[in-house]
């Protein structure tokens, strides 16, 4: 009896009350992970995740820094810098063996690659028919997801710890449940991109920024920590430009924060800060001009032409083309200011960060770090404005354009903090009347993620992990018509690539020209994917204007050939050009699957058995 009571005084009074807690938090966590994962996981569903997933597999299997997805741009810059430099005369594109990867910056990818050499991957998914509906979770899609929540819960302890030396332990505490409470970065965590990386790398960025300050300001440690801060700072910088090259802007809020408050020899610092960034950085660069001849292979171009141009004449950045990314500015950033400004974070309480910007701190600390927060958020938000694109059209915001998401953590510790302020400043007639307002101001930031929990929980059908098109089984099956080694073209070719394992090229612009200057001079397309993503696209634009040479008319000839039979077994398909010159499709077999899918093969039977 004198230990039970031993026992419960130490859980009351003694330090025992802070071990309760903590294990009760631990378990709220894993409930809530296993919770979401059940009732609200997705297989991916972003073109980023997939052609990111691939990459990593290719890296993990040895095949190097090579991709399955072949984007034309990459394939017109590869190739003109072959013939330049007179290399690679038999195979100047890269078609022919594994196409080297200039689209993407190399951390994530790398990343996932050791992730791929530590857990049991299994990259098959459960044979389907397509006339069933999937509900097996992708199992890759899974481990990368759960992957990126670990991640979720290293960045929540790291905001736990960053809250609790700029404000206090309550501030701490609430921070990190209204983290793990918003919806949006749970949604992040399962939709396989680099975000919550980025948001781990970016907090780190601004712990830097802050222990440089205070060194600075205090001096405690000399000349040679105020230097080792910024190195560092320099290095998580060109680190986060390495897992998204836009990230690679906040060098320019870096900068000035050093510029403003690293003491009296400020540039020193500073030039050590740019020094560290380019250092960082070079190697690859040097790989992208070595394979490209460009500093970041596509990403440069893709803001200039569409990734599926195949026009060898590149632009280059003249005034009139600046001036054109400057209308482009100006037109979207208005978006950015009207519609994802307000709603930063997924959280109301954003709207106190803003507040707060007119709230002077007592720390130098925390009032210094507001001008980098700020100064990053107009910067990200200049960037997300000029990057914006038809991508985002499809996945809103959960996509990589969604740039000021990264500042959303730091945001929430301000806005908690400022609400903590004023709540402190209510002369409440009972003292439970505060915990009252506190739990209902909790309650009312985490509803969006109760709500979609309480959604999926009622309605099984939401539960579906599958995300059409992207059905991985299907898409797997769709694969198999091609022998290993044989080039693929499809509108979702991040899809064939990562599910299907196939060789697959961006769908070319048009279904003459284009598509034969692939499959006639560089490598035969022996299998054409069209998906219900594209086949639900508008119809004007996509099927009507493209001419007679477009793809839709190839599909409505199809369908012409094929009247008087369900599954026509071969097709011959003949378009009319301009000219009135008769254009012979080189692919007959048309397929199963309409019209949930266009699908015309070279062969008639598969090239493998599922």
């Amino acid at each position: 009896m004198a230990a039970v009571q031993e026992l419960i005084h130490e859980l009351e009074v003694g330090g025992g009350k802070r071990w309760l807690r903590t294990a009760l938090g631990v378990v709220a966590i894993l409930l809530l992970i296993s919770c979401y994962d059940w009732l609200a996981f997705k297989n991916m569903s972003t073109q980023e995740a997939m052609d990111a997933a691939q990459l990593g597999r290719n890296i993990a299997q040895g095949k190097g820094y090579t991709t399955l997805f072949v984007r034309p741009l990459s394939f017109v810059l590869i190739k003109t810098h072959s013939l330049a430099k007179n290399t690679n005369q038999g195979d100047p594109g890269r078609l022919k063996g594994m196409h080297p990867d200039i689209a993407n910056p190399p951390v994530y990818p790398l990343v996932l690659a050791g992730l791929m050499k530590v857990l049991p991957f299994h990259y098959s998914p459960p044979a389907t028919k397509r006339t069933e509906t999937p509900s097996e979770r992708y199992q890759p899609d899974f481990l990368i997801a759960l992957f990126n929540q670990v991640l979720l819960l290293a960045l929540a302890v790291m905001v736990f710890l960053f809250a609790r030396r700029l404000f206090d332990r309550t501030v701490a505490s609430y921070s990190v449940i209204l983290l793990l409470g918003t919806e949006l970065f749970w949604r992040f965590s399962v939709s396989g991109l680099s975000t919550t990386l980025l948001l781990v790398i970016f907090l780190g960025l601004a712990w830097c920024l802050v222990r440089f300050e205070e060194e600075a300001r205090e001096s405690r440690h000399g000349q040679a920590a105020l230097l080792a801060w910024a190195v560092l700072a320099g290095v998580l910088t060109g680190l986060g430009g390495l897992t998204r090259y836009a990230f690679g802007w906040l060098i320019v809020p870096v900068l000035l924060f050093v510029i403003l408050f690293g003491g009296r020899r400020r540039l020193v610092p500073a030039l050590v800060v740019f020094a560290a960034f380019a250092c960082f950085i070079a190697p690859w660069v040097v790989r992208n001009w070595g394979v490209s001849g460009t500093a970041f292979g596509t990403a440069a171009y893709a803001l200039l032409v569409t990734p599926r141009s195949l026009e060898s004449a590149l632009p280059h950045f003249t005034p009139g083309v600046l001036f054109a990314l400057f209308y482009r500015l100006l037109f979207n950033l208005q978006q950015v200011v009207e519609t994802d400004l307000p709603k930063l974070g997924g959280t109301w309480l954003s709207a106190f960060f803003l507040v707060g910007l007119m709230v002077g701190f007592r720390s130098a600390s925390v009032r210094r770090l507001r001008y980098f927060l700020v100064a990053s958020l107009v910067v990200l938000a200049m960037v997300q404005a000029v990057c914006h694109n038809p991508l985002s059209e499809n996945t809103t915001e959960l996509d990589s354009e969604n740039l000021l998401v990264l500042v959303a953590p730091l945001v929430l510790v301000y806005g908690v903090s400022l609400f903590f302020m004023l709540l402190d400043q209510l002369h409440l007639p009972i003292r439970e009347l505060r915990h009252l307002i506190v739990a209902g101001s909790v309650l009312l930031a985490c509803l969006p993620l109760i709500l979609v929990l309480s959604l999926h929980w009622r309605r099984p059908a939401l539960r579906s992990p599958i995300s059409p098109p992207y059905s991985p089984a299907g898409i797997r099956a769709d694969a198999y018509w091609a022998e290993p080694g044989e080039l693929t073209m499809s509108d979702i070719p991040w899809a064939v690539a990562w599910y299907g394992r196939a060789q697959c090229m961006w769908l070319t612009l048009n279904a003459a020209s284009d598509f034969l200057a692939i499959n006639d001079y560089q490598k035969p397309v022996s299998v054409l994917y069209l998906s219900e993503d594209i086949l639900n696209a508008r119809f004007l634009t996509l099927w009507y204007l493209p001419g007679e040479m477009g793809w839709g008319n190839l599909m409505f000839a199809a369908m012409e050939a094929g009247k008087g039979s369900h599954w026509p077994k071969r097709l011959d398909l003949v378009l009319r050009g301009p000219m009135d010159e008769s254009f012979r499709f080189p692919l007959h077999y048309w397929q199963p699957g309409w019209p949930y899918q266009f699908l015309l093969t070279s062969r008639q039977q598969p090239a493998k058995s599922p």
